[in-house]
């Protein structure tokens, strides 16, 4: 695709007439006209400001040999601005969520610890609580939807940021991968298995002392498992779209396979 048809395109995606482009870009409607159809181009701040309008690369605009950077109704193409700043939003996005899950579970300790004392356990346990659920619920109210709508779309990518993905996804995977996840899993296991040897009366009180150490562990292990998992599946959005979008049509088919059951 030419610069011009590409311009078109993406105005028509964006819903944009060439009146509204060229008041945006401080230019003329005929200038617009005049790109879209080949017969020359902005200069270089009216193509910075055209990227960053349309939140693509001015590879993807000036590039007319780069299939990935095919801006048509097969997907929707994503910049290397717009991929740094969808990991960056997810990884700080994994954080607060698994501080807030941490917080929340580790609010169960001071009553363990002080079970007769409620006038001792009360007070941290509120604190503890409330400050899970604010952080928890300020990634709900602070959510980025520019971001959230590309779990939804097919992702073109040019071929260059796909590449250097891939291989941070190999190294984000080998660091966070299965030996972190693997401890977040075991220290879950070893926790519910205490719990679960003394609800079955097997343990005989044993464990019962070690409690708030179980759900210490408990809170250990949600931090890790949500926080890596996280960063790993914002990765892999970019990296195995076409995976990720026969899973979200498959569930959706499910969905619709529920409904019309329940209607027939």
């Amino acid at each position: 695709m030419s610069f011009g048809e590409k311009l078109l395109a993406l105005r028509k995606e964006n819903g944009l007439s060439q009146e509204a482009l060229a008041e945006k870009l401080n230019t003329s409607r005929q200038a617009i006209s005049k790109w879209e159809n080949g017969q020359g181009y902005p200069e270089t701040e009216k193509i910075i400001m055209i990227s960053t309008i349309f939140e693509v690369s001015t590879d993807f605009l000036l590039k007319d040999n780069v299939s990935e950077n095919d801006h048509s109704n097969d997907g929707y193409y994503v910049s290397k601005e717009k991929v740094e700043g969808y990991l960056d939003y997810y990884t700080k996005v994994g954080k607060s969520l698994s501080l807030g899950f941490s917080l929340l579970i580790l609010s169960v300790i001071p009553y363990l610890v002080f079970k007769d004392k409620p006038e001792i356990y009360v007070i941290p346990i509120i604190l503890l609580a409330t400050l899970g659920l604010v952080t928890i619920v300020s990634v709900i109210v602070k959510a980025n939807t520019d971001y959230e709508k590309l779990d939804k779309k097919m992702l073109l990518l040019d071929s260059t940021t796909l590449q250097n993905l891939m291989e941070r996804y190999e190294n984000v995977k080998r660091k966070n991968g299965a030996f972190v996840i693997g401890l977040g899993v075991a220290l879950l296991i070893i926790s519910f298995l205490g719990f679960l040897l003394e609800r079955q009366d097997i343990a005989l009180g044993v464990l019962v002392p070690y409690y708030p150490l179980f759900v210490a562990f408990i809170a250990i292990g949600v931090f890790i498992l949500v926080r890596k998992i996280t960063i790993i599946s914002a990765y892999s959005i970019f990296v195995k779209n076409k995976e990720h979008m026969e899973r979200l049509e498959a569930q959706s088919n499910k969905k619709w396979r529920k409904k019309l059951n329940e209607w027939f």
